[in-house]
């Protein structure tokens, strides 16, 4: 383990405003590792910060008859805000426009300079006659001459992902006046990166740098190495480290030919971490360099996909020829989130905004945090939509976690004034990991240590969705054990074994207000308050925590007064999820439209059965208390539900579609008369019943919002 961490997150432009694609790419998972870091007791610096020199800056300035300086200004604040409302934890949110930024990215091009890193090369690049001016990669579109997107950019296409030069675009146009560019002859810099393609291919690939291992290649993601092996394979080219351009940081003066040069963006703005580390210390009076040169500390990149290159390739590249500063240990690269079907887009107005939804769902930030979690793009792309993120807020934050917390709050202050009940530990209960299990006291508050443990391993591995998982079934053990156990009814018949059953419930609330918090930082605020426990200090609760459970010791203490009860999360109506679609639709790209005219392929009707057939099924509403995955099974899940009357276990063959958390709180509709078959050394007893698709795709069919359970469908 690493003395200390640097955690960054890759500089957003300060051209406009935050979307749900920024936040699930590189903020998101950027901001539960450090607050789990904190959280673990562990120093951790997080830094991040405004990219105020690219290209896209003067572009936008032109397109607005403004300055850069004022561009960047506006939405840097705007940026700086949006961060803070939705809860990133920042230790520093800096910008590259600083004095001491442009002063640290100079010394680095010195640095370089002075080693010889650099070759000056003469060649052509585009230029536009009509304002007078070079173009950078930027300020080119054209077509893409892999996909034949007709709005590729000089340095990468947005719609297939490839990395591009100018001069590969066919068709290109200026930017700026939207003439035809001409090419023109000009000196740069150039980084020899061709020099660097040797130790870079070994490092990627196996971690070893000049024989030392820096890193294990198994814990980086597939799709990061594929593309890094994928630049490598083509062979790595020199690459312009300076631009003919009016803004951004100059190439020092002292330089022979740097009058009218500035350094290319990426370049600039990666050193734009190391400058936020050094405002971070100045201010905190710290070693900024313990940080960024010393073999003791983690650096970690989160970013998106389309920054692969940069951070994995040319930014170590930058770094090993400095010759003074670490390697990251890795960057784990998330892919893209899409939006109801269409990949979000920026310039077409096709996005969620964060700071729209701050505003629209006040206090619900939460929410989004929790369905971005649930639909985080680790591996592979993702979708989000509307209706899901309704659905993941009423069925697992709501029906799952909320109606938890509320229950055992609201019975503790009923049964008990409000005070943890005092408990005779020997006392039997049932499990709420297993209702054939009889629970002891101590085992459960272990099993709660296994699944935070299971937690800290997954966030560990860059597994977000994995953890927030383990953490729901932490929930969903607790709904179990109060279902399993149903106090409000034995309270008077056997109270010794309420108690416990009570106390217990507030040990899982305990643990889930400290497992939440990496995630849903606002929401374990609210715990901490209702459990009436200290403010939290993020300074190691998580690992205190986790010796407490593993010494079979409560969280909180007998006769410790809770505070009051509030409902956590409450229900979002169809009423306020329309009025998002109907917004989002008004920017609804013509082209992308979905066919009016799509046929859809229908099974055929089964044989008709009489009324009496029918009338011989007992077909009833429940609820989903709690869900697993069958052992060796990839298709079955494990189900305890809810009748009204009864508890049943089902086994159900969803898993393919749904994972636990999904289904937990769900409310479902259930054949209860089927004769109990045992599947994988389980007997079930009922099945669920679901709507397919043609492409086989299933839904639930479920009662009313709010119906109660075990009533009959006619």
């Amino acid at each position: 383990m690493k003395k200390r961490y640097l955690i960054t997150a890759a500089l957003p432009y300060a051209n406009g405003p935050l979307h749900i694609g920024h936040l699930a790419g590189a903020y998101l998972p950027a901001d539960i590792y450090a607050r789990y870091l904190r959280l673990m007791g562990r120093d951790v610096v997080f830094v991040c910060g405004s990219d105020e020199h690219g290209a896209a800056i003067t572009v936008k300035a032109r397109k607005e008859n403004t300055t850069p300086r004022a561009v960047v200004d506006q939405y840097h604040r705007m940026l700086e805000d949006t961060f803070e409302k939705i809860g990133i934890s920042f230790d520093i949110y800096h910008r590259t426009s600083e004095p001491i930024h442009h002063e640290t990215s100079q010394d680095f091009f010195r640095k370089l300079f002075d080693k010889q890193a650099f070759i000056e090369e003469t060649t052509e690049q585009y230029y536009d006659e009509t304002v007078g001016q070079f173009l950078a990669d930027r300020y080119i579109t054209g077509i893409c001459p892999v996909c034949a997107n007709p709005e590729a950019y000089g340095d990468q296409c947005e719609k297939c992902g490839s990395t591009l030069s100018p001069t590969d675009l066919k068709e290109p146009k200026s930017m700026l006046s939207g003439a035809v560019p001409v090419k023109r002859s000009t000196t740069h810099w150039f980084l020899r990166l061709d020099q660097h393609e040797s130790w870079l291919r070994e490092w990627i690939n196996t971690g070893i740098v000049e024989g030392e291992q820096l890193h294990d290649p198994a814990a980086w993601k597939n799709h990061v190495i594929g593309q890094c092996n994928s630049w490598l394979d083509q062979g790595l080219q020199p690459r312009a480290m300076t631009r003919d351009l009016d803004w951004g940081v100059d190439v020092p003066p002292e330089i022979p030919g740097s009058e009218g040069k500035k350094l290319y963006v990426w370049l600039d703005a990666p050193i734009g971490y190391i400058s936020a580390t050094k405002q971070w210390a100045l201010e905190h009076g710290k070693d900024w360099e313990l940080y960024w040169k010393n073999e003791d500390t983690a650096l970690i990149h989160f970013i998106g996909k389309d920054n692969i290159v940069f951070h994995c390739l040319i930014f170590p590249a930058i770094l090993k020829a400095h010759g003074d500063y670490i390697l990251p240990v890795n960057v784990p690269a998330n892919q893209f989130l899409n939006l109801e079907g269409r990949k979000l887009s920026t310039s077409k107005n096709w996005a969620v905004w964060v700071h729209e939804y701050c505003e629209a769902f006040a206090g619900q930030e939460d929410v989004l945090r929790y369905n971005m979690i649930r639909k985080m793009p680790e591996q592979s792309d993702s979708e989000f939509t509307w209706k899901g993120f309704q659905e993941t807020n009423n069925n697992e934050l709501v029906n799952n976690l909320a109606n938890f917390v509320n229950r055992v709050l609201v019975l503790t202050h009923k049964y008990y004034e409000g005070v943890v009940p005092e408990i005779n530990p020997a006392q039997s209960f049932k499990s709420g990991w297993n209702i054939d299990k009889t629970g002891q006291y101590g085992d459960e508050l272990l099993s709660i240590n296994r699944k935070l443990v299971e937690m800290t391993v997954e966030i560990e591995r860059f597994n977000f969705k994995e953890a927030m998982r383990t953490v729901m079934e932490i929930s969903s053990a607790g709904n179990a054990l109060l279902q399993f156990n149903e106090p409000w009814k034995t309270v008077k018949d056997a109270p010794e074994t309420v108690k416990i059953v009570m106390n217990l419930a507030l040990q899982y609330v305990a643990a889930l207000a400290v497992a939440v918090r990496p995630f849903l930082p606002f929401s374990a605020e609210r715990l901490r308050l209702m459990l009436n426990l200290p403010p939290w200090q993020d300074l190691g609760e998580l690992s205190v925590a986790l010796e407490r459970l593993s010494n079979q010791q409560p969280l909180v203490q007998s006769s410790h007064l809770i505070g009051q009860p509030e409902h956590l999360f409450s229900r979002i109506s169809d009423e306020v999820i329309e009025k998002q679609i109907e917004i989002l639709k008004a920017n609804e790209p013509v082209a992308d439209a979905v066919p009016t005219n799509t046929k859809i392929a229908y099974k055929p009707m089964k044989e008709t059965i009489q009324y009496d057939d029918f009338a011989k099924m007992d077909i009833r509403t429940g609820i989903i208390l709690s869900a697993e995955k069958v052992e060796k099974s990839k298709k079955l899940l494990k189900l305890s539900v809810d009748l009204g009357f009864e508890l049943r276990t089902i086994l159900s063959g969803i898993a393919e579609h749904f994972t636990p958390e999904e289904v937990v709180g769900k409310q479902v509709i259930v054949l209860a008369n089927l004769a109990p078959r045992t599947m994988m050394g389980t007997e079930s007893q009922g099945m669920i019943l679901m709507a397919e698709d043609a492409s086989g795709k299933l839904c639930f069919v479920s009662p009313a919002s709010g119906w109660p359970s075990g009533m009959g469908v006619q």
